[in-house]
């Protein structure tokens, strides 16, 4: 019962610990996915502004 509760004890200051570094990755993460959707929109408006153009 001992080592499972020291076993216990690690992964939850392990968990503590990188909490912060996991959540910060994500926020990352999901600031990419909205840049790169308004790249994409950006480059698909811009085509399509092109050709209206020449129209």
């Amino acid at each position: 019962m001992n080592t499972a509760m020291n076993y216990l004890a690690v992964l939850f200051v392990f968990l503590l610990l990188a909490a912060p570094s996991l959540y910060g990755m994500a926020h990352d993460r999901r600031i990419d996915r909205q840049l790169r959707a308004a790249a994409a929109a950006r480059s698909t408006d811009s085509r399509h502004v092109r050709y209206e153009r020449v129209a």
